[in-house]
């Protein structure tokens, strides 16, 4: 190689990812990078940097590059490896929508690619059902989406020989991970919010899945294989549909659909009554795939996909922490654990905390994402059994929360808002050597009852069909995301009703917590809103909050953030 020929390699990058924003884009971009390698991120809009900053990825390799694919592609720099993770993903496309992007955005990625005088490899990724077809699907069938996948696979594959480009096809199957909310996570979404009665499909349903984090690796590992290969990306011993839908359902605590619907069924049947997207029907199927080659490549480079009734568990936790797409988890790790024998939802951290924050009604663990960021300690901040996200159980609360506690190796301040100072009262005077301190914010035991149409049956459905605004206008906080988090619980099969049967057993219970105040032997602070003051007088340290209601947590975040933090210090670890 003469002086000339080793700068121009040396100016060449190791690769370029088109759809660079997208799912699996900015994975394969997060991966490239770990690995070295000098990466062209084709972007039309630089969602990506931030995306990676926050996952802790070294930048140092990185470019960012302005590309649309719908229109011939120029002035890029020069590369070893293409990757065509761009794509037009979204069911009830138009047909034109679709073909831009799907089709002639594939074929502008490969035309350029030809150009390339160093060009090593291009990825195109495509899908595990339409590369297994022969001619075009046709779009009154199959949906524009399917339909410009199936044409895109088969003129890229075309174009490729006739332009001599080492072209390599993945098809990976349904592909999950954090930040996937379409296709299959709508389907469980359903089943999340107890929205469906029957599950599409028939008993042999298959519908394969791939982690995003494997595929990446994956991805990342084909530039250096043989020309010739295309790839089935998928894990086989995904459990068949009826399976993976109960054990996410499992998971998450909710009922599984017991009775299936057969896709012709479902066809023939108006959509307003399935609640069925057509153009989902066709991934319905109980064909296998062609995956040995892919198998063989991942054995060969040591990759090992983790399996698939794990990752389905922890796809759940992140779809539930980002409620489907609608927000974004407040800390982590998050996610589901069984406590007392039921799913619980757990935030933060289980072993090490210096906070535990129990929260009141009608709220989620979520009501605590204000103080939490400025309190200086980790936090564990679970749902409450049969409210939040957590599954209801039968067994008191005292051993629900003991068994919360039981993984706890530091002496925490206890902090509980509301109805939760009762059971928080009792596990600290029962077991003083596990906590440091105790906070009651808002302690419902000494102030006014609830009104009594909170406490009866007939609250319980508006309640469920409340609005966040009005629920914050009703709470007297502001209508934040907080709110919106406990107004997606509420709509969930039962949860207003286990609510307003809190209420009223709160009444009947607040003599014996009463009497149990006097006798714990920790320190213990209370802390309530001058707006919502105590209604009996307690020999205990209180601090009024001025302008303050029974949610100092979200009205007044930073002074209940820095009583917290006065009450964890003396505690030490």
């Amino acid at each position: 190689m003469g002086a000339t020929d080793a700068a121009d390699a040396a100016d060449t990058m190791d690769a370029i990812v088109f759809g660079a924003t997208g799912f699996i884009g900015r994975f394969l971009v997060a991966e490239l990078l770990g690995r070295g390698q000098r990466v062209a991120a084709a972007v039309r809009n630089d969602t990506l940097t931030p995306w990676l900053v926050s996952r802790g990825v070294d930048l140092g390799g990185l470019e960012i590059v302005t590309a649309d694919v719908t229109r011939p592609l120029t002035e890029l720099p020069e590369v070893r490896d293409v990757y065509n993770a761009a794509g037009r993903f979204a069911f009830g496309l138009g047909e034109r929508e679709a073909r831009s992007v799907n089709v002639t955005g594939a074929l502008h990625v490969l035309e350029w690619a030809a150009t390339l005088p160093r060009l090593r490899r291009l990825v195109h990724i495509s899908g595990y059902r339409v590369s297994t077809a022969e001619d075009p699907l046709d779009p009154a069938e199959a949906g524009a989406y399917e339909a410009s996948k199936s044409e895109a696979d088969l003129a890229v594959r075309a174009r490729a020989e006739a332009l001599s480009v080492p072209l390599t096809v993945a098809n990976p199957s349904t592909v999950i991970g954090p930040g996937q909310y379409i296709g299959l996570a709508a389907l469980v979404e359903d089943v999340w919010n107890g929205r469906l009665p029957a599950l599409p499909g028939g008993r042999d349903t298959f519908l394969p899945v791939t982690t995003v984090d494997h595929l990446a690796r994956f991805l990342a590992e084909i530039p250096a294989a043989p020309v010739g290969e295309h790839y089935w990306v998928l894990d086989d011993d995904t459990p068949l549909l009826p399976e993976l839908i109960g054990t996410m359902a499992a998971h998450m605590g909710v009922r599984a659909p017991r009775r299936t619907v057969p896709v012709g069924l479902l066809r023939r049947l108006p959509r307003r009554l399935t609640g069925a997207d057509p153009e989902t029907l066709s991934f319905l199927s109980s064909d296998r795939y062609p995956t040995a080659s892919a198998r063989a490549l991942a054995e060969r480079v040591g990759l090992e996909a983790p399996p698939a009734a794990d990752a389905l568990r922890t796809w759940a936790d992140d779809l539930v922490a980002a409620r489907f797409g609608s927000a974004s988890p407040w800390l982590s790790p998050y996610g589901f654990h069984t406590v007392a024998g039921v799913p619980t939802w757990v935030t933060g951290d289980r072993e090490r905390p210096s906070h535990v924050l129990l929260h009141g009604l009608p709220m989620n663990a979520d009501l605590w994402a204000p103080v939490a960021a400025r309190l200086t300690g980790p936090v564990l901040a679970p749902d409450l059994p049969g409210l939040g996200r957590s599954a209801a159980t039968n067994r008191p609360l005292d051993a629900w929360l003991a068994d919360l506690m039981d993984p706890v190796r530091t002496r925490p301040v206890l902090v509980a808002h509301s109805l939760a100072c009762g059971p928080a009262l009792r596990f600290a005077a029962a077991r003083p050597h596990r906590v440091g301190g105790l906070v009651l914010v808002s302690p419902a035991f000494l102030q006014a009852p609830a009104p009594r149409f909170a406490r009866s049956g007939l609250a319980a459905p508006v309640l469920r069909r409340m609005p966040a605004a009005r629920l914050a206008r009703a709470l007297g906080v502001p209508e934040g995301p907080e709110v919106r988090s406990a107004v997606a619980d509420l709509r969930r099969p039962g949860a207003a009703r286990r609510v307003t049967a809190a209420l009223r057993a709160d009444v009947a219970a607040r003599p014996r917590w009463r009497a149990l105040l006097d006798r714990v032997d920790v320190p213990v602070r209370v802390l309530v809103g001058s707006a919502d003051p105590l209604t009996e007088a307690v020999g205990l340290p209180v601090t009024e909050i001025a302008g303050a209601g029974h949610y100092p947590q979200l009205t007044h975040p930073s002074q209940v953030a820095r009583h917290l933090d006065a009450a964890s210090a003396p505690a030490g670890g």
